[in-house]
């Protein structure tokens, strides 16, 4: 029989943190810990956060009854770290410094917290901590990069966790192995990206922190460069005005005055004519995304899968699927899974079902040297 080693989840967020108990397959605690937004902004960084953080959730979870002496294991979310393989990865001190410095671009996130925070509760208990497909994973093939401006390269950022997840859960059920087939992943919720999975690789996908591909419930996606620029100039719009536009205000909100698809779908149903042309131009958005895709693995595709929050909805499936089935068989898989994810990693190492990567700090690809 295998054993059931008990993975305790760590995954920081702004204003809280979501934390987990798994006993192999099993959730037997769950709790989002909010922390005091007052507390939090006495602290300049959020590596400041740090040591206050550890306390907090470590406080909270005794009070929830668990017992440190009983977790074999540590996951965390992973952030901050330099471009690197998809894969489950040791917490070393290289990582640990890496995610200190937030390498992986200036405004931080809270997530570069999660590898730290796994650390100090595995020292402290003598386990071991873990990362898996953190936000920093990438494995594009290099046509993927080029774009017209030979200083401008395109980079992957993407869900990359519940990618991930998704597949592996989707292989499982169907009695397929992630390394030998071709899929088409779209995770559609807040963000939206659309990924050309070849062979266990995350080959190429549209970036949805650099204001690509399909619109959102609140951001832009891809937008006409020359009309952008000549938008910016006209209105005297500053770097930071545009961006947080085409990353927080635009999409279903700007359209509609709201990022709630259940509201949309609402508005459709009582003859909103509009909310039913920018919605279904969402869609056809993602369906466009997943065509590329399909183009990109040369039409050997095994499935399409649909997967985030919205992929709930009964409506977004059906359209999606009459854009798709022509392609490959579409499955929706609805729902985030990244608790679940950081979990089933850390459990597949430990029963040797996957071996750890050893983090280094040299990035993946560092450019093109002919």
């Amino acid at each position: 029989m295998r054993r059931n080693y008990r993975v305790l989840v760590i995954n920081p967020g702004s204003t809280s943190t979501k934390v987990a108990v798994f006993d192999g397959d099993d959730k037997i605690f769950q709790k989002n810990i909010s922390h005091d937004g007052d507390q939090l902004n006495q602290f300049k960084e959020i590596q400041d956060q740090l040591s206050h953080r550890v306390d907090i959730i470590e406080a909270a979870l005794r009070e929830g009854g668990i017992d440190f002496s009983e977790i074999d294991l540590y996951s965390g979310r992973g952030g901050g770290q330099m471009p690197l393989e998809g894969g489950v990865y040791e917490v070393n001190d290289r990582l640990l410094a890496d995610a200190a410095r937030r390498t992986r671009g200036s405004a931080g996130h809270p997530a570069m917290l999660g590898s730290q925070i796994c650390a100090a509760y595995a020292k402290k208990y003598g386990k071991k901590a873990y990362v898996a497909n953190s936000p920093d994973t990438d494995e594009f093939q290099d046509l993927a990069r080029i774009t017209g401006f030979k200083d401008l390269h395109r980079k992957s950022h993407v869900h990359a966790l519940n990618h991930k997840e998704i597949s592996l859960r989707y292989c499982k059920r169907e009695g397929l192995v992630y390394d030998q087939v071709n899929l088409i992943v779209c995770h559609i919720g807040g963000g939206i990206s659309v990924v050309a999975h070849r062979r266990g690789k995350m080959v190429d996908s549209n970036d949805i922190i650099g204001g690509d591909g399909p619109m959102t419930p609140s951001r832009s996606g891809s937008l006409p460069v020359m009309d952008l620029i000549k938008l910016m100039t006209d209105n005297g719009l500053s770097t930071k005005e545009i961006t947080d536009r085409v990353n927080k205000t635009s999409g279903l909100l700007e359209h509609l005055g709201t990022n709630s698809t259940i509201e949309v779908e609402r508005r459709i149903e009582q003859g909103d004519r509009y909310a039913k042309l920018v919605y279904d131009a969402m869609l056809y958005q993602i369906a466009k995304c997943a065509g590329a895709s399909a183009a990109v693995l040369m039409g050997e595709v095994k499935a399409i899968l649909l997967t985030g929050g919205i992929s709930n909805s009964k409506y977004v499936v059906e359209t999606l699927t009459s854009y798709l089935q022509w392609i490959a068989p579409v499955a929706a898989m609805p729902g985030e899974f990244e608790m679940e994810a950081l979990a089933s990693a850390a459990i597949r190492v430990a029963r040797g079902e996957e071996r750890t990567k050893a983090y280094t700090g040299e990035p993946v690809w560092s450019g093109f040297h002919f």
